[in-house]
């Protein structure tokens, strides 16, 4: 063992780092939690609004076809609010950092579903290509983290509103790997300034949007600590007047005998 006391202060310094690290991801997922409780509050109004409007239409029509109308948009409104709790719960359950088979296009899913309304208020429409994948070691949490930075990245990418396409495939690389395809067709991104995006602090945004997201220069940076903690990576390609693409590749779960 090393005496050399420049040796210790290395150590030392290098896991004050680690601690500091951890203490950012966490403060990032509570500041995540916190601008989407913001959009499900809203979301639950809407939800509760149609609740009541049906609720009095079926008091008001005794007829058989109108009340089950009613009763059909009470109960599928029902089942959207509960299916946004059990998102949210998840999202702010003190997960531990461990990993396991999880299920890319349910987790893609539900963080559509959260982002649905903010997505719709902005006039972005969303395009889903998934193709068939088999499940990615991961801790769903996290990679929720970082898909919801990368869409509403987009949907400020996007001032005019548009469109984006998110995509889940096997890599064409390497069948080890599936891949997870962020793409907008907004302002996309300076070539010079391409290098520095992942750089935390750095940002191309001149502060928080309308909203209170955005501009700390620390999303990006996290997004990218993340994935490759979880043995993945993470691109961009951009172009400006043309949008911006980002690509994550996961690694899939390690399979049994019975499962191969």
């Amino acid at each position: 063992m090393s005496s050399d006391p420049r040796d210790q202060e290395i150590t030392e310094l290098k896991a004050r780092i680690r601690r500091l690290e951890e203490t950012l991801a966490d403060s990032q997922s509570l500041t995540a939690v916190g601008e989407l409780a913001g959009t499900t509050a809203h979301e639950f109004n809407n939800i509760l609004t149609l609740t009541i409007n049906y609720a009095r239409m079926g008091l008001r029509h005794k007829d058989d076809e109108t009340r089950d109308k009613a009763f059909n948009k009470i109960l599928d409104a029902s089942n959207r609010a509960a299916k946004i709790v059990g998102v949210v719960l998840g999202l702010a359950r003190n997960r531990k950092p461990g990993r396991q088979p999880t299920d890319v296009t349910s987790l893609v899913e539900d963080v559509l579903l959260l982002l649905e309304r903010e997505l719709t208020k902005y006039r972005i429409s969303v395009e889903r290509k998934f193709e068939p994948v088999k499940p990615v070691l991961a801790n769903g949490n996290q990679i929720q983290q970082v898909l919801i930075n990368l869409l509403v990245n987009a949907r400020q990418a996007s001032p005019n509103g548009g469109r984006l396409i998110v995509k889940i495939r096997p890599c064409e690389e390497s069948n080890q790997y599936v891949e997870i395809i962020v793409r907008d067709f907004g302002t996309g991104i300076p070539q010079e300034k391409l290098p520095h995006i992942f750089d935390a602090f750095y940002t191309t945004k001149q502060g928080p949007d309308e909203t209170g997201k955005g501009g700390s220069g620390l999303g990006l940076a996290l997004c990218k600590k993340i994935v490759e903690d979880h043995s993945g990576k993470i691109r961009v390609k951009s172009s400006v007047g043309k949008g911006t693409s980002f690509t994550i590749r996961l690694p899939l779960a390690p399979t049994t005998n019975d499962e191969e």
